[in-house]
């Protein structure tokens, strides 16, 4: 079953203001950019063109398509299984993560290399520093538990010369830290991103892929295991004891940088998840703990973002 895509007249006023994709998906142009997304396009009952959202192939060459047009990348690939975001979702925490950092900096967008950004998880796709760097020019380290991943995403770096020398990879060898073994001594990042695997076991992961079938009006049986439709290895999917779990051990790490990260942030997936990330970093000690709501459509999600630092050492730090 495919899902029906807005006609680019139509706004999503929910998107940030500066997200590229509020307009919906110019197809034409998309297809100029990448003609090998022709095979996958089809036409809805509404008359618009739109892919089958339910196969993997069809959203990857859409984000190849989607990253070429409006970000400059002119190769980009992941290995099958790995996750496939949608581009939209995560422009849009890139924009509001921007609006967070211009709030201590009298309202202004920070802009440029100095503007350094800690991607935990960066995953096979290298997704959230593409948009990062060539939305503001910040520069970027992405670590990931996944070695795969890390060659992934070195090799998308190695074959776009705008990348180079703007994202650094580190593989985090140890597989329950965080932030620990992550950020070196002494180093700044004036914001850390995040987007956590919600799932508690490989089961409850297999589970939430039956469902994702099942809204799509696709059936699953014996014969054939559903995959999600932006794909996942377990890494990205799950940690043991759930979204709840990796929040608590994220909050907890952060005490240890707290003079070393401006803002850190991550996508909360659960609801009931952020009052627990609320007390653990109450907990901790921040200094100021804000939730933004996000919304693409009929998802909506949230960041939590926090800081240890002052409104005196926020401003400092900006000074610096």
């Amino acid at each position: 079953m495919a899902e029906s895509t807005p006609n680019p007249s139509e706004v999503k006023v929910t998107m940030h203001p500066r997200n590229r994709h509020r307009m919906g998906y110019d197809f034409k142009a998309l297809l100029k950019a990448v003609p090998q997304l022709r095979p996958f396009v089809t036409v809805n009952q509404y008359d618009n063109q739109t892919i089958n959202f339910a196969n993997p192939d069809a959203v990857k060459m859409l984000n190849r398509a989607l990253l070429k047009l409006h970000y400059n990348i002119e190769h980009w690939d992941i290995p099958a299984d790995y996750l496939c975001p949608p581009i939209p979702g995560r422009a849009d925490y890139i924009h509001y993560a921007a609006d967070l950092l211009a709030s201590t900096n009298n309202g202004v967008v920070r802009k440029g290399k100095k503007v350094r950004v800690l991607d935990i998880g960066v995953g096979a796709n290298c997704v959230y520093p593409i948009i990062g760097h060539q939305e503001y020019g910040w520069s970027f380290v992405g670590t990931d538990i996944d070695e795969e991943a890390i060659q992934s995403a070195q090799k998308i770096i190695d074959d776009n010369e705008e990348l180079k020398n703007a994202i650094e990879l580190r593989l985090q060898k140890h597989r329950a830290d965080i932030f620990l073994f992550a950020i070196k001594p002494g180093e700044r990042f004036d914001l850390t991103i995040c987007n956590p695997p919600f799932h508690a076991s490989i089961k409850e992961a297999a589970e939430g892929s039956r469902r994702k079938w099942n809204n799509l009006g696709l059936k699953t049986g014996k014969e054939k295991e559903p995959v999600l439709n932006f794909g996942g290895q377990n890494a990205e999917l799950w940690y043991p004891g759930g979204e709840a779990a990796f929040l608590k051990q994220m909050a907890a790490q952060s005490t240890h940088f707290a003079k070393q990260c401006l803002w850190f942030t991550t996508l909360v997936s659960k609801k009931e998840n952020l009052r627990i990330l609320y007390n653990a970093l109450q907990k901790a000690g921040a200094a100021d703990v804000q939730t933004i709501n996000m919304s693409q459509g009929q998802k909506v999600s949230r960041i939590m973002a926090w800081t240890f630092l002052s409104t005196e050492d926020q401003q400092h730090w900006i000074n610096r």
